[in-house]
């Protein structure tokens, strides 16, 4: 694999129909031990609400759980949805998690707020008082919370002031990209659900980037959907549930993830099928020669300096296989 970028996780923790929310959570600490046997760098997971089919809402508290489970990788958010939180507590979160866990805590941000408005009631938050615009303020505050102690600092986070946690911002748009460049942060862009601006967001970045003392040069990771298996065929079988979620996005519905079928045709309009193929473009679904030589082309579009892999898939046995299969290529 020397001719591709190092590769990260990125789990949304699946609540698959016919299971539990606990099974998933429980799935999620399995596929972090075989994460970290199998020499991923990173394995994060992202804050959703209000979603049946998604079981990582509490992102901090599951991080802890999946970093006690590992010995080596590091474990992180991708992310946390900074306009939800006050910056305040999330530096004590992720301060509290990086004293547990010494240099294996990554903090990635998103701007969205990630669920609907009465959700973001239900949140206690609003756009109004904490939205998009205050977003990089926001950041910045964050940053201070977690660095060395300020002499003259009224509010500190304990645990967390002093404990640097690597930040990262989390994006789908040219707007993230020009952040994380101007504030010389790495850059994670959601390629995996909304790749349309991929290649000129990662342009932005690079081209405009500020070098910081702890980020000389800048660092793009490119999301990705990925699943192998032995054939071709059995790969774009299993891909089959992650187009059924993506078509209930389309069509406004949201709910656990459904098994394989065997085609697509009976189940969406051309329309449709045309949609969820622009919004799931950025996947390398097939064997294991298949999906090395996707990836490898991947890389060469996109000089990406680390993949990280969703790789949603109702069958959990066939999800660890797949990435057993990934991490041998």
């Amino acid at each position: 694999m020397s001719s591709l970028p190092p590769l990260s996780i990125l789990d949304l923790a699946p609540v698959v129909e016919g299971a539990t929310t606990r099974e998933a959570l429980l799935n999620s600490l399995d596929l972090v031990r075989l994460a970290d046997e199998l020499g991923y760098r990173r394995y994060w997971v992202a804050e959703h609400h209000n979603m049946e089919g998604v079981a990582s809402s509490a992102t901090g508290v599951l991080i802890g759980q999946l970093a006690a489970a590992s010995r080596r990788i590091r474990v992180g958010a991708g992310g946390i949805m900074l306009p939800n939180h006050a910056p305040l507590t999330i530096a004590e979160q992720f301060g509290t998690l990086a004293e547990l866990f010494p240099g294996r805590i990554d903090l990635g941000l998103g701007r969205a707020p990630g669920t609907d408005r009465p959700t973001m009631r239900a949140l206690r938050r609003s756009l109004e008082t904490s939205g998009e615009d205050a977003f990089p303020n926001d950041v910045l505050e964050l940053q201070a919370y977690l660095a060395p102690v300020a002499e003259n600092a009224v509010v500190r986070a304990v645990p967390g002031q002093g404990t640097e946690v690597p930040i990262w911002l989390l994006g789908s748009s040219l707007y993230s990209a020009q952040l994380a460049a101007y504030l010389g942060l790495p850059f994670a862009f959601a390629s995996h659900f909304a790749p349309e601006l991929l290649m000129q967001a990662l342009q932005v970045y690079r081209a405009t980037y500020r070098p910081s003392a702890r980020h000389p040069k800048p660092h793009a990771m490119v999301g990705l959907n990925v699943i192998v298996a032995p054939t071709d065929e059995e790969a774009q079988f299993l891909f089959t549930s992650v187009q059924q979620r993506f078509l209930g996005m389309v069509r406004g519905r949201r709910g656990k993830l459904p098994p394989p079928v065997p085609g697509m045709e009976a189940l969406w309009t051309p329309a449709e099928a045309m949609q969820v193929a622009r919004m799931l473009s950025e996947s390398v679904v097939g064997s294991p020669d298949t999906v090395r030589a996707g990836l490898a082309a991947t890389r060469e579009r996109t000089q990406a300096d680390e993949f990280i892999v969703a790789c949603a898939m109702h069958d959990h046995a066939a999800r660890r296989r797949s990435y057993e299969l990934l991490a041998s290529l």
